[in-house]
């Protein structure tokens, strides 16, 4: 059976407008988790904070254009802060397993704000972040494993209704 071009055209630019994202989402990477939540993002920050602690991880570093734009330039900008977690066990096994895999540590979550006033938690999996370590192998395979649980743990609780 043969489609008219124009069928086909219509048929294609159909499947772009549903798939492809709205002008004001971001594109997240396609490895990522990406979770929208009901919480403003001073909430999600808080409910962040506290999931880390509870999955007793650390939180190692923190940065935020936010803040940085109000402080240099005194202007406000929707909120966002990427958030560094690891602890030392882990850190000393993924050195063990790997020295260029250090470069990654701490993994980070990344809390930003919508503009309907909710918030969005995302990360790329440990798994993934760890992935082009080859030197690494099976060592740095399995804390990446056990990473991704503790991870998704903390996300879940961030994030839960």
């Amino acid at each position: 059976m043969r489609f008219p071009k124009l069928t086909i055209l219509t048929l294609a630019w159909l499947l772009v407008a549903i798939v492809a994202p709205r002008a004001d989402e971001p594109a997240w990477p396609r490895n990522w988790v990406v979770i929208s939540t009901p919480h403003s993002y001073g909430a999600l920050v808080e409910r962040f904070n506290d999931a880390v602690a509870e999955q007793q991880m650390g939180i190692v570093s923190r940065a935020s254009a936010t803040v940085g734009v109000k402080k240099l330039l005194d202007e406000d900008i929707p909120g966002n802060m990427v958030i560094g977690v690891y602890r030392p066990d882990f850190a000393k096994r993924m050195l063990a397993a790997s020295i260029p895999a250090g470069i990654e540590a701490p993994i980070r979550f990344y809390i930003t704000e919508n503009s309907d006033g909710t918030a969005t938690l995302s990360y790329a999996p440990p798994s993934e972040v760890f992935a082009p370590y080859d030197d690494g192998g099976v060592a740095l395979d399995d804390l990446a494993r056990e990473l991704d649980v503790i991870f998704k743990a903390i996300a879940e609780k961030a994030t839960a209704g």
